[in-house]
């Protein structure tokens, strides 16, 4: 295994030295909020998003335009334009050039990662690792367009604070087949693995981190790349199915999620707690600066039925886990992680023209407040108790891929 000579030896999650402590939530100065904004501008989107967000009373329709989605050659293509303007600040490179055991798709697709900044701390963020969740995609490649071409003093501050990992699609297979999980390739014959009864062999990338599973190809790949990376941060941006506010009947835009429930029954037990107390800060981040926003309705991410989810074989689970597989993370480097969901997906349509703006500027938002949070030092400085005014139902199982549902105690 080839480890490129940037990669931090070793990341210690948690607030940098030196770091303010500003007082929350009140207490934000002139220049947090002019800073806020300035990556979810409308210049940084393409013209069809520009027109969706202006266009007054734009709402989601029932269908999907996949036509109309990023498709995994626009991806390339966009990375390379993004490389080229950036002037030496944005590096794109293929798992194949970084080294990695397994380099490609279970398809044989490059898998691409951008990096930007130069920072110690280490940041981890990708997209569409369900392949019909498209505007985790959209989003990331507006960050990284921002951070590697503007010269705002914002911006200069996330590229000095972090070297930021950037995957706009995990799953190229999946995004290329507008499916949520991947197919198991037999390379040789060219055709989809089957099992004895002749279906495809399929596996949901965001359960496939666990001591038992990698069973893909991409699994295998960016695990090997996160052990190398060593991130302090990670955040995963996805869709969930149309969701209305239980008591006003008000569509929700926009979920704040940790795939290891606050107060559950594993977070509390991992590292003393110190990721059960930052994952609710860094939601909260959040929350508290997109609540405001008059085309996001945020809410905390659940699966309907009083249920939350403490799954242990998603990606940014088994990061907070430690997981160790293959002998490749020995001292169990783990970090906080949490993530976004956006309403509707090409699963179940409602992903319509109109609602596009908006749904990838919430991202770009999101992703914006959460980097600025954790740059200040401001996130740390929250209280973890913000977390319980975030919008939600109440709580009464555990949704698990390990036990079961388990109810509350």
């Amino acid at each position: 295994m080839t480890h490129d000579a940037s990669f931090p030896s070793r990341t210690v999650p948690g607030q940098p030295s030196g770091a303010t402590s500003p007082e929350v939530p009140g207490g934000r100065s002139l220049s947090r909020r002019a800073a806020l904004g300035t990556l979810g501008s409308l210049a940084l989107l393409p013209l069809g998003v520009q027109a969706a967000i202006a266009r007054p009373g734009a709402e989601s329709s029932t269908s999907t335009p996949t036509g109309a989605i990023r498709s995994y050659d626009d991806m390339i293509r966009e990375l390379a334009q993004i490389e080229r303007s950036s002037q030496g600040q944005v590096t794109v490179r293929t798992l194949a050039e970084i080294g990695t055991a397994e380099t490609r798709s279970e398809q044989g697709r490059e898998l691409y990662v951008a990096q930007v900044g130069h920072g110690d701390r280490h940041v981890w963020i990708m997209g569409r690792i369900h392949g019909d969740e498209p505007y985790g995609l959209e989003a990331t490649l507006a960050v990284l367009k921002a951070l590697g071409s503007s010269g705002q003093p914002a911006h200069r501050r996330l590229r000095e604070e972090f070297t930021l990992h950037i995957i706009p699609m995990y799953n190229p297979d999946g995004s290329e087949m507008n499916t949520r999980t991947t197919t198991l390739w037999d390379r040789e014959a060219n055709a989809p693995r089957r099992d004895a009864q002749g279906a495809e062999l399929t596996v949901d990338l965001n359960r496939d981190w666990t001591a038992e599973g990698f069973l893909a190809r991409e699994s295998r790949a960016w695990y090997e790349y996160w052990t190398m990376v060593r991130p302090s941060y990670a955040l995963d941006i996805h869709h969930q199915g149309q969701k209305l506010d239980p008591e006003t009947g008000e569509p929700i835009t926009f979920s704040l999620g940790v795939s290891l429930a606050p107060g559950g029954p594993t977070l509390p037990g991992i590292r003393d707690g110190e990721f059960d107390v930052l994952t609710r800060q860094m939601a909260s981040q959040v929350w508290l600066d997109t609540r405001h926003r008059g085309h996001i309705t945020a809410d905390r991410y659940d699966v309907g039925g009083g249920q939350v989810i403490d799954i242990r074989g998603g990606v940014v689970s088994a990061m907070m886990l430690g997981l160790d597989w293959a002998g490749l993370n020995p001292d169990g480097h783990a970090h906080a992680a949490i993530f976004f969901e956006t309403s509707g997906n090409t699963r179940d349509g409602d992903l319509g023209q109109r609602g596009r703006g908006k749904f990838v500027q919430q991202n770009i938002l999101g992703v914006e407040s959460w980097l600025e949070g954790l740059a200040s030092g401001e996130t740390f400085a929250l209280a973890p108790e913000i977390w319980e005014e975030i919008p939600h139902a109440p709580v009464e199982y555990y949704f698990t891929d390990w036990g079961g549902v388990i109810p509350v105690s």
